[in-house]
């Protein structure tokens, strides 16, 4: 016989849980015994004596004991701190989640071929790159390279140095060696992610000495190294002496896990629903030891969250240090936990400094979204002031362009372009053109915040931080237009149906973690397209990298565009995942952006970006302008807002977390640099 269980609503649950953390309050409090103890206590008295016939009045203290009925506080002994499932002391260890849900594969650690689920400990406290971004100061942090690399004259040459002192978490030094064998290795095998950039690019490859690597290039790149520059995924380097006893490196699950950075893996839960780090004894064989010294936490654990009301608990109960929640959740959590703060203490309460631009990735390898009238009927059909109610309560950044409303851009790109996107049209047919920016949407959206109680500066300063500079209209009778246009029509009930005759749907994958980003954008749109009247639906697979590398899907919640580095004005980074040398069928897993969009224009754009020094400014802005036009005009993806966090730390165990009063590193614990944080935090003692 199944047990029935009510489902609660959040407030039941918050209810729920106030009650319980109350009753377990009571309990721990005993009823304090009364207790008679004596105890010797000054008094004041009057003394009267006669000095010269005359009679004087003194005070005097004497000292006297008295019995006094005092209610005790009996001595409890000081708390433990509960372990981790049984093994992982509270206080030593930090718990955060996997941001893109339950490990598929949890004991195969070989991210050079597929989807591994970086972000549960990998790119995070376990590895390190050669270069890292560091988005809330804007430098590059040199991780396993010692400095910057060095080019010849025309950018076919590329030399490295590598920092000295670094070893492996199994002890094995890291020397230029590792990087050798892994170009080589790449260069061999097809499955390895990094097999056609490498291919393409690298003639070959030498150890100069043993922390000196020179890459002779097939042709003038002069970013080549950005390929090993890390902010989500980058190229990263094996070790040597363990890949070169396989077999078969395709093969090989890489378990145990070894890295350079300043953990080493502990344990994992084989359903995939946590995975657990300690920290090295060498720890000071690791950059982050090198540069930062000692990581505070002994153990940090990856776990698995099935929703926000389980981070809420959880974070009420103080077994995990850093929720990410939807805008109602961090609310929600702030209004119970004493001990919980969020990036920002007031509205929008996000973190802000996320180079990911979040939208709609559109498949233009399957129809009908192969059709660029489809794709701009896709953006008109969206109402951005319902869209980023529903999906961040109004706090998203707008952007009309493929890169974040962030750093450097909008000075150099965003608000140079205003006067183009204004002048901007499209065909509608008929000899009609439509110009689709709206320079208003920041405004109309502000408007709707303060509807709804939220208070904030009314400065244009405020309102461009906060909400951007413009986005595109909400147009669904020209969408109507674009889609008539291409052989579209209505059924009786207003459905749309494509030139087949057939019921239009679509399906927006996104991951299983229904808080995170893609599936926030993924809500929203599928809202707004079944307003227009598409049968749109929300498809959540723990699948979704696999099928999104291969084609399979039609529009899904990953970035419309490549996240640019958020270190300066290149958007070589931006552009080059549109280079058609990437491009493979569907089936295929792609090697650019999986998208599958590219064009003879932006062929040529990424050319003449290659071969200009990264750091002539002005030459670069003015190439990477084209090339956002140039995005714009075929919308392969639909950039909305920069990716923004709710972030609930809770202070209970650990403090010193990177708020916004206080950005010395980037907040995320999903990111790489989240290990160049664990030296700053501060145990409480607890």
């Amino acid at each position: 016989m199944k047990e029935s269980r009510k489902k609660l609503t959040r407030r039941e649950f918050l209810r729920s849980a106030a009650v319980f953390t109350t009753a377990v309050v009571a309990t721990a409090c005993t009823t304090p015994t009364p207790q008679i103890i004596k105890e010797t206590v000054e008094v004041e008295k009057e003394v009267t004596k006669v000095v010269a016939g005359t009679p004087i009045v003194e005070k005097v203290i004497e000292t006297q004991v008295v019995e006094k009925v005092v209610t005790a506080t009996p001595e409890l002994p000081k708390e433990k701190a509960p372990d981790v499932f049984g093994t992982f002391p509270r206080n030593e260890t930090v718990i955060a989640r996997i941001l893109t849900g339950r490990v598929g594969s949890p004991d195969n650690f070989n991210w050079w071929v597929g989807w591994k689920w970086s972000d549960r400990g990998l790119q995070n406290v376990a590895d390190e790159a050669l270069w890292t971004v560091d988005f809330a100061t804007g430098n590059i942090i040199n991780g396993l390279a010692e400095g910057d690399p060095t080019y010849n004259a025309d950018f076919t040459e590329c030399t490295i140095p590598l920092r000295k002192g670094v070893a492996w978490s199994d002890g094995e030094p890291f020397t230029a060696a590792d990087v050798v064998y892994s170009a080589e290795t790449f260069k061999a095998y097809t499955e390895f992610g990094a097999h056609n950039f490498f291919v393409d690019n690298v003639a070959s490859v030498t150890a100069e000495d043993d922390y000196t690597v020179k890459f002779v290039l097939n042709q003038p790149n002069s970013r080549f190294h950005t390929t090993f520059l890390d902010r989500w995924g980058c190229t990263r380097i094996m070790p040597k002496h363990i890949f070169e006893k396989q077999e078969d490196p395709v093969q090989f699950t890489f378990n145990p896990f070894v890295g350079c950075g300043p953990y080493k893996l502990h344990s994992f839960d084989p359903q995939g629903s946590w995975t657990a780090w300690e920290r090295r004894e060498d720890w000071d064989k690791s950059p982050t030891g090198i540069m930062y010294g000692m990581p505070q936490p002994k153990y940090v654990i990856y776990q698995f969250f099935a929703d926000e009301g389980a981070q809420i608990l959880a974070q009420l109960t103080h077994q995990l240090d850093v929720a990410e929640l939807s805008a109602d959740g961090l609310k929600a959590l702030l209004s119970q936990a004493k001990t919980s703060r969020a990036y920002q203490p007031t509205f929008p309460f996000v973190v802000n400094n996320d180079p990911c631009i979040t939208g709609i990735n559109i498949n233009t390898a399957r129809p009908p979204f192969d059709k660029l009238d489809v794709r701009w009927a896709l953006v008109l059909a969206i109402d951005i002031v319902e869209y980023t109610s529903i999906a961040v309560d109004s706090s998203g950044t707008l952007s009309p362009v493929h890169i974040p409303h962030l750093g450097p851009y909008p000075k150099d790109y965003i608000e140079p372009m205003q006067d183009w996107l204004k002048s901007f049209t499209i065909d509608v047919g008929n000899g009609e053109t439509f110009a689709p920016y709206d320079s208003t949407s920041p405004q109309r959206i502000a408007d709707y915040a303060r509807s709804r109680g939220y208070i904030f500066p009314d400065t244009p300063e405020f309102l461009e931080q906060a909400f951007g500079l413009g986005w595109y209209k909400y147009a669904p009778d020209i969408a109507e237009k674009l889609l008539l246009k291409n052989g579209f029509s209505k059924n009786a009930d207003g459905k749309w149906l494509l030139p087949n005759g057939k019921p239009w749907k679509i399906s927006f994958l996104c991951e299983t973690t229904l808080s995170g980003m893609g599936a926030r954008n993924a809500a929203a749109a599928v809202q707004q397209w079944k307003k227009f009247g598409i049968d749109a639906e929300m498809f959540p697979s723990e699948a979704r990298a696999d099928l999104i590398a291969v084609g399979d899907f039609d529009v899904s919640g990953d970035w419309p565009a490549q996240e640019p580095w958020g270190a300066g004005p290149d958007l070589y980074r931006v552009l080059d995942r549109w280079n058609s040398a990437y491009i493979r069928p569907v089936g295929e897993r792609t090697q650019g952006h999986s998208c599958r969009w590219s064009s003879a224009e932006m062929d040529a754009i990424i050319k003449e970006l290659r071969e200009t020094d990264p750091f002539d400014t002005e030459a670069v802005i003015a190439i990477g302008t084209e090339g956002l036009k140039e995005a714009v005009k075929n919308m392969p993806g639909i950039p909305t807002y920069g990716y923004i966090g709710f972030i609930g730390w809770d202070e209970y165990y650990w403090t010193n977390w990177p708020g916004s009063e206080n950005p010395y590193t980037q907040p995320y614990t999903h990111w790489p640099n989240f290990k160049y944080t664990t030296p700053f935090l501060k145990p409480t003692g607890r």
